[in-house]
């Protein structure tokens, strides 16, 4: 049996994990990005985290035959460069020299939402449709589409940016530099800002208790547990952000009209109070809707996991 040591890429942490030739994760951990505005000594980081990885995992070195990297950001097809990757300062970057060096092995990289809609396709929510569209909600927005078994990375690879579909004119500055981004409404990071700006604006309420006065405290989940418990600003807070994503995600349906629409990063484990008033309203915004039944949005199953075994599958 090959296996693969596969990397996940994300704003705040580094999963690494190591992944069989059938799509199997068979040892997984998780480091803390200690340094995400210099390229190089994040490189550095994700190098000795995968040689270490692949120390402890108790495969024979032998049979790890490629590294699979996620990324987020545009990469110019599976040996790069990064071309851009806003959320970690990455500009023409030359990953794959640098990670071959270091670790010793052929390195193959992909867009981070990519590997996260073949991992779910392979092995998670989407195993049972022959197209999905995979959308995750986390620092940014990322997105990959799978279409009859094969991935649709669009052309030269840019394809899938659905963080970046506009969303209102001239609205909340992003970091690709545009502003009114979906992602800069409907991304993890985004929820939190929102919610945050709704308890500046209501000292009464029960956000300031769930943060202990302390705004900073704030996260993807203070918003719809205040709601929960019958806040009225968290409730407003959790109604805009279902807006946004349902204009966001009610748009990329009728751009392409998937199977099912796979959600997946850490607001996506809200559940029902999510996907239930989610789906509600998707279903009013697509076209022909009275007509044609709209694909649902289901929640990821995969979680951080999924990330990890499509970077694992990418040389395979």
């Amino acid at each position: 049996m090959k296996y693969s040591a596969a990397i996940d890429l994300g704003g705040t942490n580094i999963g690494i994990g190591i992944v069989s030739e059938e799509g199997e994760l068979v040892f997984k951990t998780s480091v803390p990005v200690e340094d995400n505005k210099n390229p190089e000594a994040l490189l550095t980081q994700m190098a000795e985290g995968t040689k270490k990885c692949i120390e402890d995992c108790g495969i024979e070195k032998e049979n790890i035959v490629f590294v699979g990297v996620g990324v987020p950001g545009l990469i110019e097809g599976p040996k790069g460069p990064v071309i851009l990757a806003a959320n970690i300062n990455w500009h023409n970057v030359d990953a794959v020299s640098f990670l071959e060096e270091k670790i010793g092995l052929p390195v193959y990289l992909g867009n981070d939402a990519d590997c996260a809609a073949i991992g779910e396709y392979h092995s998670g929510s989407g195993k049972q449709f022959k197209s999905l569209i995979m959308i995750t909600l986390g620092t940014g927005i990322g997105g990959g589409a799978v279409a009859n078994g094969k991935l649709f990375p669009g052309f030269n690879g840019f394809g899938g940016e659905y963080g970046h579909i506009p969303l209102v004119h001239n609205g909340v500055q992003c970091a690709c530099g545009r502003k009114g981004c979906f992602e800069v409404y409907g991304s993890a990071n985004a929820l939190k800002r929102e919610t945050r700006e709704a308890a500046e604006q209501h000292p009464e309420s029960l956000i300031w208790e769930m943060c202990e006065g302390d705004l900073d405290n704030i996260g993807g989940r203070t918003a719809f547990d205040a709601a929960d418990q019958g806040d009225e600003t968290g409730k407003a807070v959790v109604e805009q952000y279902i807006d946004y994503l349902a204009d966001g995600i009610s748009g990329i349906i009728n751009m392409f009209r998937p199977e099912v629409i796979v959600l997946g990063g850490g607001v996506s484990n809200q559940g029902a109070s999510l996907l239930d008033p989610l789906n509600e309203k998707v279903e009013k915004l697509c076209v022909a809707s009275d007509t044609i039944t709209a694909p649902k949005v289901v929640k990821a199953t995969l979680g951080n996991s999924a990330g990890i075994i499509g970077a694992g599958l990418l040389g395979f």
